[in-house]
């Protein structure tokens, strides 16, 4: 939203537009750049609407039993911009040109109820204002509103019985009823208006019960009653009663105190005595007073009355859902007579209220063992220290963590669940597994809150070790094709891309396999060829293995590279040739479109590897069959390789014509006749190598010069 800065003011005669440059960005996207123009035009003239501004006035008609201070009428509608039409009426004044009126306006022009609202007794009220407005340069307008006061709808609150006469006697005793009045009318409310402060009666002010507040005797009252609206005070009507209390022959006897209400501990000892009755009858002796106790069976199971004394019977355990169910209250009567005549009797109500004694402490809860793996994240939720207490409310306790939160320690628990949770960093390696001190409080056990227990408890947490992932690299087969440079150059030729969690700075790069004559060299994971004078190209499978994480944890995965090599050309002396003049032609592009299929990398890695493995089964075939012919011509070829290395790898194997040398020296040594000069009668040069050698015709037997 752009909104127009607090006391700032526009003049179009200055500036009529504002340029706005607006940047926005969402997190990890670009910040875009827009701009707002503002046009300001020269202001209207101040007008006001036109039935407010009209001879007769604007009309507005309510009920006489609105609430007090409603709005009733706005002079000026809410303007919808601040720019254009109507300024805000923050900036506009509202003054009242005529006072006599219970009516208010407000800074704002809103016409508002009086602040005790309408008489609803009167018929049809007219108020009529006067209002100006301006705004702030000078401008301004008038009009009139008429606020027309219709009657309520709604019943009036009245009583059937203005006047009531009521006799009773003495006998009646404290709280008990004496009459009761009755009034018709929405949401009706009692009270006694006069005398203003009610010593022998009072009244329910809901159900309009009359009470006495003690034990009557022999006089006169009379009551002023009013009955009201309570949503709205002014509909109100007044009824009198006359009490007339009358004296009896058999005066029931007098007790103080008259009502007994106390509070007691819930460890309060059966046959503890809660109050001694003090009661007198007509006569000011207690020799013919009985004593009962009346009220629900669980107060009497609970209380029991030895004469004048009110006594514990049973413990009176707060910590229970029964006590709970009664609110931990309980109420009965204790009900004396005069020689167990019921008309001379004088009943006592009694209310105790059990109150909390804080007796027992926390426990901690059984095998508090938590496991969380080494890899969670912050706020991590650990378990849930479950204590126990047997207090009422149960279980309410409070939950601190000794030595609080830090490197050394670094989970934290929740004051109120008992839920811990991660907020440091975890190595298993490092510690694996903490031992925290919690501490238990419990609240809201006892009436004094000062009086509170606490419990330490031992609760471990275990690291579970999580693995490293294993290094992965894109692709995990490459096959290269380089062109090698000049002899003793150093090639870089590819770099492998490998990542690991949680730093893929850490890993490390070997070469383990196909790499025997060392053309290759790692540095970090950029593979380099090192250029030799070979002459002839040259196919090597490298297996390089990437190792990831630390310590024991450290786990390691293999990328296969087929590289085909192309040996460096030595570039040919120039010579002298004829010069021959050829006729320049004008060139003929031919274009040609192929379909060429572009198979998966997966798919080139298994092709080659199946292709090499059949060349290799075939090259050791056909050495196997010329090796007994004895030929100097054959080739090299790949084979596998399994002693002293580990399974699975690929090494490049010896040539055949090596392993011909190699035997043709050990029969050399067995046979020392046939290594003389004189027994070789031909001398010829190998052809894949280039060295000479002296061979036997008849024998076979060769021997390198």
């Amino acid at each position: 939203q752009v909104t127009l800065r607090a006391g700032a003011e526009l003049d179009a005669h200055q500036v009529n537009q504002y340029t706005l440059i607006l940047r926005a960005a969402c997190p990890g996207e670009d910040e875009v750049e827009g701009r707002l123009f503002v046009q300001v035009t020269t202001g209207q003239v101040l007008r006001c609407d036109t039935p407010f501004a009209s001879a007769e006035g604007d009309v507005v008609q309510v009920l006489a039993d609105v609430a007090p201070r409603t709005p009733l009428y706005a002079v000026l509608p809410q303007p919808l911009g601040g720019l254009t039409g109507f300024p805000s009426p923050s900036f506009l004044q509202f003054r009242l040109r005529n006072h006599n009126t219970p009516l208010t306006l407000t800074r704002r022009g809103l016409v508002l109820a009086p602040d005790n609202g309408f008489d609803p007794s009167k018929d049809t009220q007219m108020f009529r204002l006067e209002i100006e407005v301006m705004d702030r340069h000078g401008h301004n307008c008038s009009g009139a509103v008429r606020v027309e006061v219709l009657p309520s709808r709604r019943p009036r609150v009245t009583f059937p019985e203005p006047h009531r006469a009521v006799t009773v006697t003495e006998a009646i005793g404290p709280w008990e009823v004496v009459t009761q009045v009755r009034a018709r009318g929405d949401n009706v409310r009692y009270a006694i208006l006069a005398p203003v402060a009610p010593t022998l009666f009072t009244i329910d002010e809901v159900t309009g019960e009359i009470r006495s507040t003690c034990q009557l005797e022999v006089t006169r009252a009379q009551l002023l009653i009013r009955a009201y609206n309570a949503l709205h005070p002014n509909d109100h009507a007044t009824a009198s009663v006359n009490i007339t209390v009358q004296g009896t022959d058999r005066q029931a006897p007098r007790c103080v105190p008259a009502i007994f209400v106390s509070q007691v501990p819930e460890t309060v000892s059966p046959g503890s005595t809660l109050v001694t009755l003090r009661c007198t009858d007509s006569t000011s002796t207690d020799r013919c007073l009985h004593y009962a106790l009346e009220g629900p069976p669980s107060s009497l199971s609970h209380f029991c009355i030895e004469g004048p004394q009110l006594k514990v019977n049973t413990t009176l355990d707060y910590d229970s859902e029964a006590m709970a169910a009664l609110g931990f209250q309980f109420t009965a009567t204790i009900v004396v007579t005069v020689g167990g005549q019921p008309l001379q009797s004088t009943r006592v109500p009694v209310l105790v209220t059990v109150t909390p004694v804080n007796e027992f402490r926390p426990a901690c809860p059984s095998g508090a063992t938590f496991t969380v793996p080494e890899t969670a994240a912050f706020g991590s939720i650990v378990g849930r220290v479950a204590g126990t207490d047997r207090d009422y409310p149960p279980d309410s306790l409070e939950y601190s963590m000794e030595g609080g939160s830090g490197p050394a320690q670094p989970f934290s628990i929740d004051r109120r669940t008992g839920e811990i949770r991660v907020v440091g960093s975890l190595d298993s390696q490092q510690q694996k597994s903490y031992r925290l001190v919690v501490r238990l409080t419990d609240t809201h056990n006892d009436l004094d809150l000062r009086k509170r227990q606490s419990r330490l408890c031992d609760v471990s947490v275990h690291l579970q070790a999580v693995p490293d992932p294993l290094p992965v690299c894109i692709p995990e087969v490459q096959e290269l094709r380089i062109t090698a440079g000049s002899p003793g150059s150093r090639q870089p030729f590819t770099r492998l891309v490998c990542h690991s969690s949680p730093n893929s700075a850490l890993l490390t790069y070997t070469i383990v396999g196909g790499n025997e004559d060392g053309r290759f060299r790692l540095e970090g994971n950029t593979l380099v060829y090192l250029s030799n004078d070979r002459a002839e190209p040259r196919t090597f499978v490298l297996l390089v293995e990437v190792w990831g994480g630390s310590g024991a944890r450290r786990r390691s995965s293999v990328v296969a590279l087929v590289v085909h090599v192309t040996p460096w050309s030595t570039p040919v002396p120039p010579s002298t040739t004829t010069q021959h003049m050829t006729l320049q032609k004008e060139p003929l592009v031919v274009t040609q479109t192929e379909a060429v299929w572009h198979p998966p990398a997966w798919f080139v890695a298994v092709l080659t590897i199946s292709g090499a493995l059949l060349l290799v089964t075939l090259g050791c075939t056909a050495r196997n069959l010329l090796c007994g012919e004895q030929d100097p011509g054959f080739m090299a070829a790949f084979c596998f390789s399994h002693s002293n290395r580990a399974p699975g790898k690929l090494f490049l194997g010896k040539s055949s014509w090596d392993v011909v040398e190699h035997s043709r020296g050990k029969e050399e040594q067995g046979h020392p006749h046939a290594s003389s000069p004189g027994q070789f009668d031909g001398r010829a040069q190998d052809p894949r190598s280039g060295r000479d050698y002296l061979f036997n015709s008849v024998t076979g037997a060769r021997r390198w010069i």
